[in-house]
């Protein structure tokens, strides 16, 4: 199975910007749906926003709606997630994985979960 690699988290101000990536270890992500997925202290993991392997359909979690962005870029072998108007309640671990939609609800195919890039808002 393919691993997938996060990265682009770090420390942002509210307001602020950050662009995941997920890529992986080996191989290519074409034909591959892939979701983002985060997980808070305290909570469970949540999806946040999902990508068809044809660039569509998207589907993105309520309360980031408007805010972020999911795409691919196959040449680059990517599947991005373009965070804007960041809040506080984004901090979490963000994960990366294969995904298959089951009647309008992305779930994530596996328990194989990368190590997640950490996302911290705060002033």
């Amino acid at each position: 199975q393919v691993l997938l690699v996060e990265s682009g988290g770090g420390l942002v101000q509210p307001g602020g910007s950050l662009r995941l990536s997920c890529q992986p270890s080996v191989g290519t992500l074409s034909r591959i749906n892939i979701g983002w997925f985060r997980l808070a202290p305290g909570k469970e993991r949540e999806f946040v926003a999902a990508i068809g392997w044809t660039g569509h359909p998207t589907s993105y979690t309520e309360s980031v709606k408007g805010r972020f962005t999911i795409s691919r870029n196959e040449f680059e072998n990517t599947v991005y997630l373009e965070m804007n108007s960041l809040r506080s309640e984004d901090t979490a671990v963000y994960y990366c994985n294969r995904v298959y939609q089951w009647e309008n609800t992305w779930f994530p195919l596996g328990d194989n979960w990368g190590q997640g890039t950490q996302v911290t808002v705060s002033s």
